[in-house]
């Protein structure tokens, strides 16, 4: 993973959820993070990013790395 983005990603992360320590394979639910703050994130994510992600792309979003992920697809797309 990109050392920048990954560190971006995790400060929004940390900011919707006051979660510090977000490793990139723990699914979110076990870091407390519950459906309102995965919208939040998503929303916080598209918009610093400047991308869209669908709806049904959002369960698979279960952790740092999925989101990192998602975001270089996007971004990738984007071209």
């Amino acid at each position: 993973m990109s050392d920048k983005l990954k560190d971006e990603l995790r400060q929004i992360i940390a900011e919707v959820t006051e979660v510090e320590d977000i490793p990139a394979d723990t699914p979110f639910a076990d870091l407390g993070i519950d459906s309102m703050m995965a919208i939040e994130i998503v929303a916080d994510v598209e918009k610093n990013y400047d991308i869209t992600i669908a709806e049904d792309e959002l369960p698979e979003l279960t952790n740092l790395k999925a989101v990192y992920d998602k975001v270089q697809e996007k971004l990738a797309e984007a071209g």
